[in-house]
């Protein structure tokens, strides 16, 4: 299934600007005033967590560690990803400080509650140089098995290709940058799959080919393509994560700024498939260049019984 009900967070005890990933990420804001941001972030935390729980997901919260500081471990899905088949995959992260992030005693905590038969560490990749952070550089059709990549310094397609051969997917990979020339660091951020939707950027695919090549692969496993801007793409429009709740109802999480982004027209589509989630996550997109989607890791591991 591309939706699961069940989803893993971090709730931070650090966070605040990573200098470490801000050379890459053009979504931090440098400049961001620094007083309280983590008290910041942690009512941001806190209250987006309420949201998904009052809304029938299932959320397991775990705390972060003060030692060694993490300052983005509040986005957990660039170093784990969870799957049907009981497998699990860590992946090679770009910032020295984010591989910290991986922790055995997290996964020791999602085993009590699922079934985990198989890790995939592709973290030996950080030797060579070479990264893919996990499904902030995938979008993954879990239906189609395909997974879409816009490549970057935290995009290889070395690893990427072997991603692909563990899980037997196929890869769709692209270039992208913004209105600066500057390449866009997460796949994420300029897209979103759903079950028979797709959110995506398509003016940062400068290349008219792989913009061909994109749409049609879309089209044709049965997307529906919701278009946006540069400029709402610049408001985490794009990061946006479809969940299925305890109900069987389809959920779009975004951030608030990411729904008020919308216009009537992509509200209207998106309604057709969809119910709306949304939270105000200011403090955590302007420090640390990521937003709902990123917050989130999706479990779809086989539930113990």
């Amino acid at each position: 299934m591309q939706t699961t009900s069940h989803i893993l967070m971090i709730r931070p005890v650090a966070f605040g600007l990573n200098q470490q990933t801000a050379q890459s990420n053009a979504f931090q804001n440098t400049d961001a005033p620094q007083h309280n941001t983590q008290e910041l972030a942690l009512e941001e935390f806190d209250g987006f967590v309420k949201k998904l729980k009052a809304y029938e997901v299932d959320v397991t919260v775990i705390e972060d560690t003060p030692e060694p500081h993490t300052p983005d471990s509040i986005f957990p899905n660039n170093w784990v990803s969870f799957h049907d088949d009981g497998t699990v995959v860590l992946y090679p992260m770009e910032a020295e400080n984010r591989r910290w992030e991986r922790r055995t005693d997290i996964l020791d905590e999602i085993k009590k509650h699922f079934n985990i038969n198989k890790i995939i560490d592709l973290s030996y990749f950080e030797e060579q140089e070479l990264f893919l952070e996990g499904t902030g550089s995938m979008i993954l059709d879990r239906i189609n098995k395909i997974t879409y990549a816009c490549l970057s310094s935290r995009t290889n397609p070395k690893v990427l290709q072997k991603f692909c051969e563990e899980m037997e997917y196929q890869a769709v990979t692209f270039h992208s940058e913004d209105e600066n020339g500057l390449a866009i660091y997460h796949t994420n951020v300029m897209m979103c799959i759903g079950d028979n939707f797709a959110v995506v950027c398509l003016d940062v695919v400068r290349d008219s080919s792989e913009q061909q090549l994109l749409v049609q692969s879309l089209q044709n496993s049965g997307k529906e393509i919701v278009e946006i801007s540069i400029k709402q793409m610049k408001r985490f429009a794009g990061n946006m994560l479809l969940l299925k709740n305890k109900l069987n109802k389809n959920i779009l999480v975004m951030s608030e700024a990411a729904f008020e982004s919308l216009n009537a027209s992509q509200i209207e589509k998106l309604d057709k498939h969809v119910s709306f989630l949304y939270s105000p996550l200011k403090t955590i997109e302007t420090n640390g260049g990521g937003s709902a989607r990123c917050m989130i890791a999706e479990i779809h591991l086989p539930v113990n019984k």
